[in-house]
């Protein structure tokens, strides 16, 4: 599959690139629906020949998971960027997985490569809004894009700004109450009141105040994201062959099968299954407990 088919291509020998003659949504679904899922089996020699420098074993790999690309994309629309730029970012997420793949550690592709895909077009969000600035911290960040949120409601009402209310914001954020004020005129390119009540009869600022889990919360929270899970592959890495069978069909396929299921495949007993997974899930909270305080 050639990679300009997803919009990306290569400067000289460089890394890839968006293609700015992007391809139409309709075209980036046809080109999903032309290559068939892969067997785990299929997948690992893919793996291990593009490992080995095989680029048309990278295509099939990138082309095979398009639509999940696709999906994950899906998730981000209404954050201000045409869909066709989320999967060309996505992809581009994929293709950095791919190249650090090791299907010798058990794990399949998608779940590999979920978090740098989702890394990858959350940091082209971040980046396509100047109003983050490098260097912000996680706070500053979350208070622009609640804004960013709100730009559509704040650019209707056309009023003043509540001092009261930037002054909440500011001590709640971290920020100076000039800099609240600068970034909400920034936004909606001019004055608008954050007290204004929408269509729906919810105030703003209880819109910003909620705690509900959003697109715009996942944007900040993108680098712990990948962070653990290359600390999770890692780890799964140190387990044992059945350990890391056991955990991968408990925890990480579609389905979760029984003890006596995985047992009979094994050729176990279902209490062995049993004590396996109890002896691996101990492994990875050894594992991964530092790798979580550093994120606290």
């Amino acid at each position: 599959m050639p990679l300009a088919n997803v919009g990306l291509r290569r400067r000289g020998k460089g890394p890839l690139h968006p293609n700015p003659r992007e391809p139409t949504l309709s075209v980036l679904y046809d080109e999903a629906a032309r290559h068939p899922l892969l067997a785990r089996d299929e997948e690992c020699e893919l793996a291990r020949r593009a490992e080995a420098g095989d680029g048309e074993a990278v295509h099939r790999l990138v082309g095979s998971h398009l639509r999940f690309v696709i999906k994950i994309a899906r998730s981000y629309r209404g954050m201000g960027l045409p869909m066709t730029e989320l999967v060309q970012q996505g992809a581009l997420g994929l293709v950095q997985a791919v190249r650090r793949f090791d299907p010798d550690q058990g794990v399949r592709l998608s779940t590999f490569a979920m978090w740098s895909i989702r890394a990858a077009i959350q940091n082209h969000v971040l980046a396509s809004w100047s109003l983050v600035r490098a260097g912000t911290g996680n706070a500053q960040k979350t208070l622009v894009l609640k804004l960013k949120r709100m730009a559509q409601d704040l650019r209707s009402n056309g009023g003043r700004l509540n001092e009261d209310l930037i002054a909440a914001m500011a001590r709640r954020f971290g920020v100076a109450t000039g800099e609240v004020g600068a970034l909400a005129r920034r936004i909606v390119g001019g004055d608008a009141s954050l007290d204004h009540v929408s269509g729906a009869g919810v105030a703003l600022a209880d819109r910003l105040a909620s705690d509900e889990a959003t697109p715009e919360q996942q944007v900040v929270a993108a680098r712990q994201q990948w962070f653990l899970s290359q600390a999770l592959a890692k780890a799964l890495g140190a387990l044992s062959p059945r350990e890391r069978l056991v955990i991968q069909r408990r925890y990480l396929d579609d389905v979760k099968p029984t003890f006596a299921a995985i047992g009979r495949d094994l050729g176990v007993s279902k209490d062995r299954v049993r004590q396996l997974e109890s002896r691996a899930l101990r492994k990875l909270r050894e594992l991964l407990n530092p790798a979580l305080a550093d994120l606290r």
